[in-house]
C-alpha cells in the first residue's frame, strides 16, 4: 500500500504558474485565428485593470466603454441587482451602454439540455458580441450562467473549424461579422478591479457587519483557470472577487465549511427538480452558514445564487427551517457604501 502525504489546508501552499494551467492561453490562439482572417478579436479598451487568474494569467478588465450584457433573472427576479451596477458606473462617470438589442443568451435551457444545437448556441453569443462591437463598446456580463456559458462558447469556437464556418455563415445572414472579445468579463470581476475607488468614496461605515460568501458555480468551476484569485484570500484556495472588495469596505467576512458547494440552483437541476434544489440550497447553504457563522448578510455574485439562497428560505420557513439570512449581490452592497 502506498501513503502519500497529506497536509493540512492551513499549510498548502498554492503556487500561481501559468505553466501549470490546465488549458493553454486562448488568447495566443484567437489572436493567431484573427490572423488568417477567420474572425475579428474584440480588443478590451483602455483605461482597464489588468488582474491575476487562478494560474497566474493576467487579465484585463475595462474599466469604462462597456456593453452591459444584462440577465433576464436579474430584470425579471432582482431588479435592484441591475440597477446598482449601473448605479456605480454613473457614480463614477464612466462611460458604458445599455443596449436594447440583447437577446438572452439561453444558457440556462442549455445546461436543461433542453435546447437547440452548436451552432445555434454559439450564434447568438456571437450576435450579442457582435452587437457590442458596432457600438464601439467592450460586453460586460451581468450574468453568471451567461458568462460560464460564453467562455465555453469562446472555447469551442476557437477549437472547431466546422463550427466557426456554420457560425460565421449565420452571422453572414444577419449582416454581422464572426466576432470575439478579448476577454470574457463577469460585472464582478469589474467590482473587484474598482474596490478601491469604492472604498474611497464609501460613506457608510460597515465594519459592524459579518458577511459568508458564496462564489457562483457557473464563475470559477467552468473554465476555472480565468477566474480572478489572490494570494492575500484564502492563500489563492479560492476566488477573490467578492471577498476582496468586502474585506476593502470593512466588512468581516466569516468562513464556513460549505464554500465550495453550489447554491442548489445548480445546472439543471432547478428547473427539472426544483424540490432537490431548494432543499440543497437551506440544508447544505443556508443552515450551515448560520450554524457556523451566523452571519448578518450573505453575498455572492450571480443572478441564480441570489435567487436561489433568497427564495428557498420561503421553502424552508415553511419546513422551521434555520432560515432568515437576506441575500445580496456584491454590486449591491458596494453601492450602499457609497450611500
Amino acid at each position: 500500500m502506498i501513503h502519500l502525504p497529506v497536509s493540512k489546508a492551513s499549510e498548502r501552499i498554492f503556487k500561481a504558474t501559468p505553466e501549470t494551467a490546465p488549458t493553454h492561453d486562448l488568447r495566443e490562439e484567437l489572436f493567431q485565428l484573427e490572423k488568417e482572417g477567420e474572425l475579428e478579436v474584440i480588443r478590451v479598451p483602455e483605461p482597464y485593470m489588468e488582474v491575476r487568474t487562478k494560474y497566474g494569467r493576467m487579465k484585463k478588465i475595462p474599466l469604462e466603454k462597456t456593453w452591459h450584457h444584462k440577465s433576464c433573472g436579474q430584470c425579471g427576479h432582482i431588479p435592484g441587482y441591475s440597477t446598482s451596477i449601473f448605479w456605480l458606473n454613473r457614480a463614477f462617470g464612466l462611460d458604458y451602454y445599455d443596449p436594447t438589442d440583447q437577446t438572452s443568451c439561453t444558457a440556462w435551457n442549455y445546461y436543461a439540455s433542453a435546447t437547440s444545437n452548436p451552432e445555434a448556441q454559439a450564434a447568438v453569443a456571437i450576435r450579442n458580441f457582435a452587437a457590442a462591437h458596432e457600438v464601439g463598446y467592450f460586453p460586460l456580463i451581468h450574468c453568471g450562467t451567461s458568462f460560464g456559458h460564453y467562455k465555453e462558447v469562446r472555447h469551442a469556437l476557437v477549437h472547431q473549424h466546422d463550427l466557426r464556418r456554420k457560425v460565421r455563415d449565420i452571422m453572414k445572414r444577419l449582416g454581422k461579422k464572426l466576432v470575439i472579445p478579448e476577454e470574457v468579463v463577469h460585472y464582478s470581476e469589474w467590482v473587484y478591479a474598482m474596490r478601491d475607488r469604492i472604498a474611497e468614496r464609501q460613506v457608510i461605515d460597515m465594519g459592524n457587519i459579518t458577511a459568508t460568501v458564496h462564489p457562483a458555480c457557473h464563475y470559477h468551476k467552468l473554465i476555472e483557470e480565468d477566474a480572478i484569485y489572490n494570494e492575500e484570500i484564502y492563500g489563492a484556495q479560492r476566488s477573490a472577487i467578492i471577498t476582496g472588495v468586502l474585506q476593502k469596505l470593512g466588512i468581516n467576512v466569516a468562513d464556513y465549511s460549505t464554500w465550495f458547494d453550489c447554491c442548489g440552483f445548480g445546472f439543471r437541476h432547478i428547473l427539472v427538480s426544483r424540490d432537490f434544489s431548494r432543499s440543497f440550497s437551506v440544508q447544505r447553504k443556508i443552515e450551515v452558514m448560520k450554524k457556523e457563522a451566523n452571519p448578518d448578510i450573505v453575498v455572492t455574485h450571480d443572478t441564480g445564487c441570489v435567487t436561489t439562497l433568497d427564495q428557498s428560505q420561503v421553502a424552508g420557513k415553511a419546513h422551521d427551517k434555520k432560515v432568515g439570512l437576506p441575500v445580496m449581490s456584491d454590486s449591491q452592497i458596494a453601492a450602499l457604501a457609497m450611500g
